[in-house]
């Protein structure tokens, strides 16, 4: 193996690690609540962690195995925090973020994240192996790092750039917006036409990163939404919606076409979003029973002869794994009760989490090795399990379930609970078996990956909730701004189910909806075709604005475009060849550096209690929205520059 012997968990590594997992978490929360989106991070912080070891006297390639592994828990928490956690101040349960709470959901669910994946490395990883993307790529950066000067130089720039952009906007010096767009209304002011797209720099990277395959699939759902269903709801179905049809009476078209997407159409995403969870979960039945039977059974393997297994394939002991899923245990289950205040209902609420736990654990792990960390359905996963919690919970709680305790329903919060530790468990349990995948093509330990993949998770823990309420503060959360998408559907799911008031037509439509997008999946996958259409992306479309999605599916052109100049490699269905490449990097760059300007904007913001305070005395009026469109444009012209020439060099 490429590093067998080399040391590994060293004090700089495992420092450097906490660092960049700290940095590149707090900006993947912008980034989610922002896009509803959270991209890997393990690529950058490999091409980061070289760069520095070598200022530092040299670095070994197991080194910076264990620092991209502990950083890469920046994406995977960040993830289960946001989509989930801010469901409870959305829906009035929190003023703000208590501190103590957070930690104790984010650091509990991704510790046992870590330890739900341990006994499925074996047979994902080593027995059967499963593609893991972005596993493969990390590998060969790792390996390619003899030279990291110029991946740190692109990424520096392009942070910068997507920095500068980010600064410029709205939330900052208010010289150009965060999109543009045009709308009006036509025969008769009866029908909507609205066109639009955001002006992030992080969205184009976001695009580029998730191919051009992802892109066509959620911009098709934003036009079902906003070019289908919008128009003809307000041409046909709003004159028996008094309400609404009073709410948006002589407003511009622009803002009747968002409350008729707000109050109604992104309805039709969570349908989908819904049946789409029911039938990942379905679909990958076998392979999972499968896999957790050969884990636990390599695990037992490995616990009687754990003096004759190699120091490259060793785990973690089976029996101190168990010995700290009670002592994780214990705690969840007190937490529930403080909730509930029933120790028969808490029980089950933690019985859900620990079966879900692990369930969704092994999904996300499955579903990692497949498509990537990035592609990673979590918030579908998450969906699955908050619904079934809210079923069990109606049972155990009945009546008392619909009790108001801070504004929301006492068994949606229960339910949000349930599925905000799971969810975390979720993304860091596929994160590290992706991370486990690098690892193993390098000649890691195991254990010592896992080891650093639990303090990374924990230390990102340690700041959720102080970059949240930072947001909070300055943008709020669930505004135009940060609509935090995931966590506005968890919480609508689950003040549904307990008497709240939702547009469960509206639902069901959207259900349809995504069982004929799994049909047609489902056809394209029979024939063979290499597109493909995955129903939880189209319904990130159809629930997410238009303007979000089109940057996305332009960034998705750009990557397109680049490989068009150099042949993909046969063997590379998974898209390792061009995920790699030094455009992902100017991509990461563009995203880390508009997130972390956005986190750095807020804090004037909060001090000052002025939400303008960095505006310049300059408005530019409409033109500013072409001002805009001419800086997304130049910043796409760098990153297809910069990937068409490494392509070609390459």
């Amino acid at each position: 193996m490429a590093g067998q012997g080399a040391p590994q968990l060293t004090f700089r590594a495992v420092v450097l690690a906490i660092v960049l997992a700290v940095v590149l978490s707090a900006a993947n929360a912008y980034l989610g609540l922002f896009a509803g989106l959270t991209v890997a991070t393990a690529i950058p912080a490999a091409v980061v962690s070289m760069g520095v070891l070598r200022l530092l006297g040299g670095g070994t390639i197991l080194e910076n195995n264990i620092v991209q592994t502990g950083a890469s828990a920046g994406s995977s928490i960040a993830a289960g925090v946001i989509f989930t956690i801010p469901a409870l101040v959305l829906m009035g349960y929190w003023p703000d973020f208590d501190y103590w709470w957070v930690l104790g959901i984010a650091g509990l669910g991704g510790l046992l994240g870590v330890l739900f994946s341990v006994p499925l490395r074996r047979t994902m990883i080593v027995e059967e192996p499963l593609p893991f993307p972005e596993g493969k790529a990390a590998a060969e950066v790792l390996k390619a790092g003899e030279n990291p000067g110029p991946g740190l130089k692109i990424l520096g720039i392009s942070a910068a750039i997507g920095g500068l952009v980010k600064l410029a906007a709205a939330n900052g010096l208010r010289l150009i917006p965060d999109s543009w767009a045009v709308a009006g209304y036509f025969a008769n002011n009866k029908v909507i036409g609205y066109l639009g797209t955001g002006l992030s720099p992080a969205l184009l990277g976001v695009g580029y990163i998730v191919g051009l395959n992802v892109g066509i699939v959620v911009l098709s759902g934003a036009i079902l939404s906003w070019h289908v269903a919008i128009p003809l709801y307000h041409a046909f179905f709003l004159d028996s919606d008094p309400a609404l049809a009073s709410a948006i009476a002589g407003a511009p078209a622009e803002d009747a076409a968002f409350a008729i997407w707000s109050a109604k159409i992104r309805f039709l995403g969570v349908g989908a979003m819904l049946i789409g969870g029911v039938w990942t979960l379905f679909s990958l039945r076998n392979s999972l029973l499968a896999g957790i039977k050969s884990g636990f059974a390599a695990a037992r393997k490995g616990a009687m002869h754990g003096a004759a297994i190699a120091e490259t394939d060793r785990d973690l002991p089976m029996k101190w794994m168990l010995v700290a899923l009670v002592a994780f245990v214990v705690p969840l289950w007190l937490l529930y009760h403080a909730i509930v205040g029933f120790w028969v209902a808490s029980f089950a609420m933690t019985l859900i989490m620990i079966v879900a736990g692990f369930l969704f654990v092994s999904v996300s792990g499955y579903l990692a090795g497949l498509v990537g960390s990035s592609n990673n359905p979590v918030s579908g996963i998450t969906i699955a399990t908050i619904l079934f919690a809210s079923v069990v919970l109606l049972i155990l709680l009945g009546a008392d379930g619909q009790n108001q305790v801070g504004g929301a329903p006492l068994g949606a919060v229960a339910a949000i609970m349930i599925g905000a530790v799971v969810c975390c468990a979720a993304a860091v349990g596929g994160d590290n078996l992706q991370d486990l995948k690098t690892g193993y093509l390098v000649g890691a330990t195991p254990w010592k990956q896992q080891l650093m993949l639990g303090i990374g998770a924990f230390s990102c823990a340690l700041i959720m909730a102080p970059v949240l309420n930072l947001l909070q503060e300055a943008y709020g959360i669930g505004s135009k701004t940060l609509p935090a998408p995931q966590a506005n559907l968890m919480a609508s799911v689950a003040k549904g189910l307990f008497g709240g008031e939702l547009p469960w037509t509206m639902i069901g439509i959207g259900a349809v909806v995504g069982a004929i997008v799994i049909a047609i999946d489902g056809w394209l996958k029979k024939t063979g075709k290499r597109f493909r259409v995955p129903v939880l992306a189209a319904a990130i479309g159809i629930y997410l604005p238009l303007e979000l999605m089109v940057p996305i599916f332009l960034g998705g052109l750009l990557a397109h475009l680049v490989q068009r100049f150099h042949k993909v490699r046969d063997d590379d269905e998974a898209g390792l060849d061009r995920v790699h490449r030094p455009g992902v990097l100017f991509s990461a760059g563009l995203i880390t550096g508009e997130a972390l300007m956005g986190i750095a904007i807020a804090l004037p913001i909060v001090i000052t209690q002025d939400a303008e305070v960095l505006a310049l005395p300059v408005d530019l009026g409409k033109a500013a929205q072409w001002v805009g469109l001419v800086v997304l444009f130049v910043v796409g012209w760098l990153l297809y520059r910069t990937g068409k020439r490494a392509e070609q060099a390459g």
